[in-house]
C-alpha cells in the first residue's frame, strides 16, 4: 500500500517534471517474475525503472544510501525504500550474499527485480563488462531478463549534485531473454559468462553506448 501510494506521487511529479521517454513497454511482463537488467550511469537509474514500470520493482542499492543524517540522505533513505530498495553492504562477501538471496526469494514469489550487471556507474558514458550475478539470478530464479537502457540519467542527477535537474531522461526496454536451455547449470562458470556476455550485448543493442570489455572497478556507485 506505502509502495503504492508512493510510486503515484513521486511518479505523477517525476513523470509531469521531467517527461521520460518510455520505448518497449509491452516487453515487461504483466505479471511473473522477471529481471530488468540495467545499464548504469547515475545514482537516479535505480528510480526510473521502477516508476515508469506498471508493476513493483525491487533492487539493489548500497547500504550508504540508508544511513546518515541530513536532508538529503533523510530523503534518499525514504525514498529507496519506498521504491523498493534492498540495501547491500559494498565489499563484504557474506552481505552480497545474503542481499542476492533476498533477490532470489523476490523472484520466487513472482516478483520483479531490478540489478546493474556492471556493478557500479560508468565513469565516462560506455558500457562496461557485466558480472556474472545477474545469469546466477536469471538461472536459480528461473526467470526471463529484459533489458533495460537508460539515457538522459547522468544529466539527471550528475555525479555530486545534491538533487535531480529538469532534463528528459529515455528508457528503452528490450525482448525478454529467456535461458531455460541452462536448467541446473548456475555452477558452471563458463555457462554464466554466456549469458551475462548475451545479456550485455542485448543493452548495447539498446544504448548503443561503446562496450568495453572490462570490469568497471571504481567507486562511482
Amino acid at each position: 500500500m506505502f509502495y503504492t501510494l508512493t510510486k503515484r506521487i513521486v511518479g505523477s511529479v517525476a513523470r509531469a517534471v521531467y517527461r521520460p521517454r518510455v520505448h518497449g513497454l509491452e516487453h515487461v511482463p504483466a505479471d511473473g517474475p522477471v529481471i530488468f537488467a540495467i545499464n548504469h550511469l547515475s545514482v537516479a537509474d535505480s528510480f526510473i525503472v521502477p516508476l515508469v514500470v506498471p508493476r513493483p520493482v525491487s533492487f539493489l542499492a548500497k547500504a550508504e544510501y540508508f544511513e546518515g543524517g541530513g536532508l538529503k540522505n533523510r530523503l534518499t533513505r525514504n525514498a529507496f525504500g519506498a521504491l523498493g530498495a534492498i540495501p547491500v553492504q559494498r565489499g563484504r562477501g557474506r552481505a552480497a550474499k545474503e542481499a542476492l538471496g533476498t533477490a532470489q526469494r523476490v523472484l520466487s514469489e513472482g516478483g520483479a527485480f531490478g540489478i546493474h550487471p556492471e556493478g557500479t556507474r560508468s565513469p565516462d558514458g560506455r558500457l562496461y563488462r557485466g558480472r556474472t550475478g545477474v545469469a546466477r539470478l536469471a538461472l536459480s530464479g528461473r526467470s526471463p531478463v529484459v533489458p533495460v537502457a537508460l539515457s538522459g540519467t547522468a544529466d539527471l542527477l550528475p555525479k555530486g549534485a545534491k538533487f535531480p535537474r529538469p532534463t528528459r531522461v529515455t528508457v528503452r526496454f528490450g525482448e525478454a531473454l529467456h535461458f531455460s536451455r541452462y536448467d541446473g547449470m548456475e555452477s558452471a562458470l563458463p555457462i554464466l559468462r554466456s549469458i551475462t556476455d548475451e545479456i550485455m550485448y542485448a543493452i548495447s543493442e539498446l544504448s548503443e553506448q561503446e562496450y568495453v570489455d572490462r570490469y568497471q572497478s571504481s567507486a562511482a556507485a
